[in-house]
């Protein structure tokens, strides 16, 4: 009879900032109340999607795999308010989209984090907790992470929504500096300890509104970067950039690529060793997923 390796549940945690209950779903090591360890945390956005990402089997992988620290893991889901909950927290976009950015800020630092960390036994170290999220989950990720450090070390962004604007686009604007998530690492203080991991398939999406050749959402993503680099992280210290060939906008796809971002997470590795595992070309790693 083969031991158990995993334990996972679903509960539900009431949220005086969003008003409503939030359901989410965590998955630990089986002897993660008796081994004695502070586990690293890894939360995620859109943790509704827990099954078509397949990642039980990802997990359980993991938390046997002498190449991964162990870890536990928070799927937050969410609701019919998702396009208002995620966003920026500082601003709606032009349309008004993220209207409630704030409060779902607030409900995971203020109300969620000191819930799991009264239950579980979670490290003492920021730096030992990742958020990750893809689409607009993803650009609520970086939102959260990068306005707020000190609770965090490493944020994964799959898909990101970086087109995310304070107005319309304007065609042949070449700046293009209405996107929000641009302006919010150019004006705030750049955390020296934060890491990085974004993930683009090449169909990702059709659309390139400036007939550049490269689609939007890997535009957008490398566009961030370079934003980033310009507050002095560097490849591959800092920063990750995956591109998935034939990768689309969907949970196969950050289903297929999870286990790659779980060992830059928490691979027992350094980043430079776990990165050569990816095929690199420039500045890009590129993943074997074809």
């Amino acid at each position: 009879m083969n031991a158990q390796k995993m334990i996972t549940a679903k509960e539900k945690l009431f949220s005086k900032h969003l008003n409503r209950e939030v359901t989410y779903r965590w998955a630990a090591p089986a002897d993660y109340k008796t081994s004695g360890l502070q586990y690293p945390l890894l939360l995620m956005n859109d943790g509704q999607d827990y099954e078509k990402m397949k990642l039980a089997a990802t997990l359980e992988k993991s938390f046997t795999s002498e190449h991964t620290a162990p870890f536990i893991y928070m799927g937050l889901e969410t609701n019919e308010n998702r396009m208002q909950e995620y966003g920026l927290a500082h601003s709606a976009d032009f349309k008004g989209r993220g209207s409630r950015a704030k409060q779902y800020t607030a409900f995971v630092l203020e109300e969620f984090l000191p819930s799991v960390k009264r239950n579980f036994p979670l490290s003492r170290k920021h730096t030992d907790y990742v958020y990750c999220g893809m689409s607009l989950g993803g650009l609520s990720a970086f939102d959260i992470v990068y306005n707020n450090a000190h609770y965090f070390g490493k944020v994964g962004v799959f898909s990101g929504s970086f087109w995310w604007r304070n107005k319309a686009y304007v065609k042949n604007d070449m700046h293009d500096r209405s996107r929000m998530v641009l302006d919010l690492v150019k004006n705030n203080v750049a955390p020296a300890h934060l890491k990085f991991w974004f993930q683009c398939g090449t169909l990702d999406e059709k659309a390139d509104r400036n007939n550049n050749g490269i689609i939007d959402a890997i535009d957008d993503t490398q566009d961030l970067i370079k934003e980033l680099r310009k507050k002095r992280y560097m490849y591959p210290r800092d920063i990750v950039y995956v591109e998935v060939p034939g990768g689309k906008h969907d949970l196969p796809t950050w289903g297929k690529i999870f286990p790659e971002f779980i060992s830059w997470a928490f691979g027992k590795a350094t980043t430079a060793e776990t990165n050569v595992k990816l095929k690199r070309k420039g500045g890009v790693f590129t993943s074997g997923l074809e």
